[in-house]
């Protein structure tokens, strides 16, 4: 009987050992195929990420390019109406339109009192802002050559370019332009040219905005 008994406790204990056995088996295979999926979808998710990281950095390129087309279009010169105007350069910028006149068809070296001459170019001029830029904001802006003030008697370059620039709005004044478009600036030699002769002008800007 007692023999009996402890086969009995042997038989139930293998059993249950059998059955945790079993049972671990079993969890640690759910584990695997759980952790299997996981480094799937980890993985597809990285394709993923990789696949948008590519896509932006090719919309990032396209939106450059097309950027540089569009700046390479502002800087163009031409199509502004100041083109025939003689000694008027017509230019596109961003948000603005430049009419660049040489200041030495405006006015004598040193001085700032217009030629005679420069009475039909700032007519065509004003014409142009009348018709094509009516209602526009415009900037007088004078700019001279680097070379020091010695002779003219102006106390410096930003003096003569701020004299300049006062002549021509003054002209632009009786050509029909109002004055309430109109504010002046002097950038004296701050903003060189190649030259000489091309760093002395007046650029009379229109702000499209």
């Amino acid at each position: 009987m007692r023999v009996s008994r402890m086969t009995t406790c042997g038989m139930v204990a293998a059993l249950i050992a059998a059955t945790g056995c079993t049972t671990l088996h079993d969890e640690v295979a759910l584990l695997r195929e759980e952790n299997g999926a996981l480094r799937s979808e980890l993985s597809q998710a990285n394709t993923a990420v990789e696949a948008a990281n590519e896509e932006s950095r090719q919309r990032g390129l396209l939106l450059a390019e097309l950027r540089k087309q569009v700046d390479d279009m502002q800087q163009v010169p031409g199509l502004t109406g100041f083109e025939g105007i003689a000694g008027v350069t017509g230019r596109v910028g961003v948000g603005e339109v430049t009419a660049m006149i040489e200041s030495d068809i405006l006015f004598g070296s040193g001085k700032a009192m217009l030629k005679k001459s420069a009475k039909q170019t700032l007519e065509a001029v004003a014409s142009v802002l009348n018709t094509s830029y009516a209602g526009k904001q415009i900037r007088v802006a004078g700019h001279t050559d680097t070379d020091p003030i010695r002779k003219s008697g102006y106390p410096s370059n930003y003096h003569l370019g701020y004299e300049r620039a006062f002549a021509v709005r003054q002209q632009l004044l009786s050509s029909g332009v109002t004055a309430s478009r109109m504010y002046l600036a002097s950038y004296g030699p701050d903003e060189p040219r190649t030259t000489k002769a091309a760093s002395r002008r007046v650029e009379i800007v229109v702000l499209l905005n």
